[in-house]
């Protein structure tokens, strides 16, 4: 029985070891002495194509083994260069500033060949991206610490730090038992919610007040120098983070609108960000229809970032050249933590002329409306001409029954 309590409880120990692990690195100088230190943890969401031209999104972390063996350490500059994976890299750059030192850049190198993380990647390409990380006014003999997520975003790459220990230009070789608390760390107060209605649903058995319908937005990427996709809907999303359940209306008066359509017209993409949260929407076509692929949402929170994607859906369906719209609240869940709820929407994602809406398929539920009020007709000419016939059958007994006597 001992034996087995002393398996359960290595066990135990073991998945914690694996699940608060973090990436730990000491680099010395020409000397042989420290001069630079990390201990830290990087999470990646980089979405990518893959073949078969649809939006595949991998997610993976900064392992506890890297190679920084391009790590340097001057007067004035030091580089923490840390290499991982199939041709990954993770680099930032310090720099000496009289009495304090800073970090202003952080560039990201991933390779799309590394199959084991790029699945079915369409391309072998090696990219980089450069997040701006305002590290700055750390004091000379002490370390930087920061414990909250900092969440930064650049085109297709999301990155999240969080407890987080860096410590540059050490002096004598000892890394400093005295630290330069980040911002974040050193407030309490929750991120500013001004773009976006918030409505946190209170604990049970509260009723939460319901949110309005939300304002409709009116969106248009152009692409060769014309307008290739129009959308228009009012958006409420729903999403779980830990044990909080969270809805909320997109204001569009707030909102950056961006997106693409390729070249061949294969797909196309809507793009809605605000300080706060990406929301992207992705349309393929085969030649005859068109439809929704893939949604992809990122959001910041006070306490951490909450990420959701879906690449395999198949939903606002019609024929290239024509539009979809459903006036009706609609609502789809696109993973099992995130939904998204559309109001009197209308897209055209491919084929748009005039700027304008082209002959619109209309979804079920708005066919449904439309249909209830012919049906109720025909039945109704079905019971008067059913009542016409028994009327004349009744009739013509009664005048053979007169003619009888």
């Amino acid at each position: 029985m001992f034996r087995y309590a002393c398996m359960i409880l290595f066990l135990v120990l073991v998945s914690e070891i694996q699940l608060s692990c973090s990436t730990e690195v000491s680099v010395n100088d020409t000397a042989h002495k420290l001069c630079l230190y990390a201990n830290l943890n990087v999470n990646f969401t980089v979405t990518y194509e893959a073949i078969g031209k649809v939006n595949h999104t991998a997610e993976f972390i900064l392992p506890a083994i890297v190679n920084a063996s391009g790590s340097t350490c001057d007067k004035d500059t030091s580089t923490l260069e840390l290499r991982f994976g199939k041709g990954h890299s993770w680099t930032i750059k310090f720099t000496k500033e009289n009495k304090t030192y800073n970090a202003h850049d952080i560039v990201f190198t991933y390779n799309l060949t590394d199959d084991s993380i790029f699945k079915n990647a369409s391309s072998n390409e090696t990219k980089s991206v450069t997040f701006t990380q305002p590290i700055s006014d750390v004091s000379m003999d002490t370390y930087y610490s920061c414990k909250s997520e900092d969440t930064m975003e650049k085109g297709l790459v999301v990155q999240t730090l969080w407890n987080v220990s860096m410590q540059a230009f050490i002096i004598n070789g000892t890394k400093s038992d005295k630290d330069t608390v980040c911002a974040m760390d050193r407030t309490t107060t929750p991120m500013p919610t001004t773009h976006i209605t918030n409505a946190t649903t209170p604990p049970a058995p509260t009723t939460p007040s319901p949110l309005p319908t939300p304002k409709t937005g009116n969106y248009s990427v152009s692409g060769n120098h014309s307008v290739c996709l129009l959308a228009s809907m009012g958006l409420q999303i729903s999403f779980k983070h830990g044990l909080d359940f969270k809805k909320m209306n997109i204001d569009p008066e707030h909102l950056n609108v961006n997106g693409n359509c390729s070249v061949n017209k294969s797909d196309a993409t809507l793009v809605l960000r605000s300080d706060q949260m990406d929301l992207t929407f992705t349309f393929q076509e085969d030649g005859k229809k068109f439809r929704l692929h893939a949604v992809n949402f990122m959001i910041k929170l006070s306490n951490g970032t909450f990420t959701a994607s879906n690449t395999n859906l198949s939903i606002w369906e019609a024929a290239v050249g024509s539009s979809y719209m459903c006036n009706k609240e609609q609502s789809y869940n696109i993973t099992d933590t995130f939904s998204v709820n559309t109001f009197s929407l209308q897209v055209q994602p491919f084929e748009v002329n005039g700027n304008a809406f082209a002959t619109a398929h209309e979804c079920g539920m708005d066919d449904a409306g439309f249909l209830i009020p012919v049906i109720v007709g025909a039945v109704l000419a079905v019971l008067i001409v059913a009542v016409l016939i028994v009327y004349a059958i009744g009739r013509r007994r009664t005048t053979v029954g007169y003619q009888t006597l």
